[in-house]
């Protein structure tokens, strides 16, 4: 079964682009597309999509409220991948801390547009992990306080504590895997006990809670 993909921006060759890169890899296919934020949550609760790929700032409905809608409405089952003109975007910032899966500059090539799509779909990995703790960082340190430690912390095991530093270092399950000499689906196992114990929607949340509750520190080494 293709990955079912809505676009949602309010430029028309923006979505033409998108649409021309995405239609062309057999995987994919575009089930509809939205030209403001209300738009996008409203065909996105009636088509359904596995991902949304959502321009952060658009009319009627900016894609940082259209985001908080559209997961609510889906019930968390639609993907959201953040299209932005700029790395650190304070609007990026709330919507990856209310649920969406990464974000992509609007000026990254092709070939990063089709990753961002299966990364987003497979869940393992985080879409552009240097630029994703770039910007968790920046925030984190003009709020240091913007988060206290959830009572979740406290049920992790050594092990999964471990883990959760390494996801929020931008380290994919494999990558981790090698690091603890564990195998794939044992990280797997732990990354999803910390996701159910924390009550967070995916590992993008699990950065940005490890970052803002001190868990992480900002310039720390992967």
């Amino acid at each position: 079964m293709p990955i079912r993909l809505l676009l949602a921006d309010d430029e028309v060759l923006v979505r033409t682009g998108m649409r021309m890169i995405l239609e062309a890899a057999q995987e994919f296919e575009v089930v509809g597309e939205a030209s403001d934020g209300l738009e996008a949550v409203e065909s996105a609760r009636r088509l359904r999509p596995d991902v949304v790929l959502m321009d952060i700032r658009m009319p009627k409905l900016d894609g940082l409220m259209a985001t908080r809608r559209l997961l609510d409405a889906t019930a968390g089952k639609s993907r959201v991948v953040i299209l932005t003109t700029f790395e650190v975007d304070e609007y990026v910032y709330e919507a990856l801390r209310a649920g969406a899966s990464g974000f992509l500059l609007k000026t990254a090539p092709a070939d990063q547009l089709l990753a961002s799509v299966r990364a987003a779909m497979a869940g393992d990995a985080l879409l552009s992990p240097s630029v994703t703790r770039k910007l968790v960082e920046e925030f984190v340190r003009r709020s240091p306080s913007a988060r206290p430690a959830p009572t979740g912390l406290a049920q992790l095991s050594d092990r999964e504590l471990e883990v959760l530093k390494l996801v929020a270092k931008g380290l994919s399950n494999s990558e981790i895997a090698s690091r603890l000499h564990l195998s794939e689906a044992t990280v797997k196992t732990h990354v999803g006990h910390v996701l159910d114990k924390l009550e967070l929607r995916d590992r993008v949340q699990a950065v940005v809670l490890a970052y803002e509750s001190g868990v992480v520190l900002p310039g720390a080494s992967a």
